[in-house]
C-alpha cells in the first residue's frame, strides 16, 4: 500500500453550533469527487444538541453515516426518517433540497459522518433523490476474529468476494465502506476500479497515523493492509469529475452566476419547504 498524501482534519462548527472535525476539498482536486468530510464524535450533548436546523442545498450529494446515536431527518420531499447507529443515508440534491437533521431525544452520545460529493454539471439541475438503509441494512463481512468490512455505498471486491451496498449510483462512482481491524489482522482489497482512494481514520491508529487523519492511497494495485494496531476507518473511493467548482455555503455549482441563481431561487421559495 502506497500513501500519496496525508491530510489532518481541523475543528470547526456548523449547523446550530455543532462541533465537528472537517476536511475540505472545494478546490475540485484534492478530494474529487468528494468535497468535504465532516466527523462528529462526542459524548457531550452540548457538542451536538443544537443539530442542523432547516437549510438548503443544490448541486451536491450528501452522504450520512451514523456509528453511534442518531438524527431525525426531514426534507421538503416529505421524507421523515430516524437515522440511527449503523444506518446510512444518501441525498442527491440536484436542483434543490431543504432538509434538517436534529438529534433524537434518546441520543446520549454521537459518532457519525456527513460527507459531500460533487455532482457533474449535467446532473446538477435534475430532480433530487433520497435513499437510506433503514429497511435494507448495508452488508458486512467479518475480517479476522473481531474485525469487519461494511459496504456503505457502491460495490466492493474484498477478501475474494463481491460486496454490494443497497446504495448505488453515487456521483463520481462514489463508494464508501467502514472497516474495523484488530491488531495484526490483514485485509485484502481490490481497488483497481477506482481512480481516487482515501481512508479516514476514526478510531485507533494505522502505522504512524492517528485519528482524524485522511490518507490518500495509490489505487493501482490490490491493497494488502496489515493493522499494526487496532484501527477503524472509512474508505472513500470514486472517479474524479474534473470540473470547475464554484462554491458558496450549501451550494456547489460550476460558475458564479449559477451560484447567484441558486441563492435567488432559494430566496424566492423555489426549493420548497419542510412540511
Amino acid at each position: 500500500m502506497k500513501i500519496i498524501r496525508v491530510n489532518k482534519a481541523h475543528a470547526t462548527q456548523d449547523g446550530g453550533g455543532v462541533n465537528i472535525n472537517r476536511i475540505s476539498g472545494f478546490d475540485g482536486k484534492s478530494l474529487d469527487p468528494y468535497l468535504m468530510i465532516d466527523e462528529l464524535k462526542s459524548d457531550d450533548p452540548n457538542d451536538f444538541i443544537a443539530g442542523f436546523p432547516p437549510h438548503p442545498h443544490r448541486g451536491i450529494e450528501t452522504f450520512t453515516y451514523i456509528r453511534k446515536g442518531g438524527f431525525e431527518h426531514k426534507d421538503q420531499m416529505g421524507n421523515v426518517k430516524a437515522i440511527r447507529s449503523g444506518d446510512v443515508q444518501w441525498m442527491s440534491t440536484g436542483r434543490g433540497v431543504v432538509h434538517s437533521e436534529m438529534p433524537l431525544s434518546d441520543t446520549e452520545g454521537m459518532h457519525g459522518f456527513q460527507i459531500w460529493l460533487n455532482m457533474p454539471a449535467k446532473e446538477k439541475m435534475r430532480a433530487p433523490k433520497y435513499q437510506d438503509t433503514t429497511e435494507q441494512p448495508a452488508p458486512k463481512i467479518t475480517i479476522g476474529e473481531a474485525g469487519y468490512f461494511k459496504a456503505l455505498a457502491g460495490t466492493w471486491h474484498v477478501e475474494g468476494q463481491q460486496l454490494a451496498s443497497p446504495l448505488q449510483g453515487l456521483a463520481g462512482n462514489g463508494a464508501l465502506a467502514d472497516v474495523e481491524l484488530e491488531q495484526g489482522t490483514q485485509l485484502q482489497l481490490d481497488l483497481t476500479q477506482f481512480a481516487k482512494v482515501m481512508i479516514y481514520i476514526h478510531s485507533g491508529r494505522f502505522e504512524n497515523y492517528g485519528e482524524q487523519t485522511l490518507l490518500e492511497l495509490d489505487p493501482e494495485h490490490q491493497m494488502s493492509l496489515i493493522a499494526t494496531d487496532k484501527v477503524g476507518f472509512v474508505i472513500l473511493a470514486g472517479q474524479p469529475i474534473n470540473e470547475k467548482i464554484a462554491h458558496m455555503g450549501p451550494f456547489v455549482m460550476n460558475t458564479q452566476e449559477e451560484l447567484h441563481q441558486a441563492v435567488r431561487d432559494y430566496q424566492q421559495g423555489r426549493f420548497g419547504d419542510i412540511v
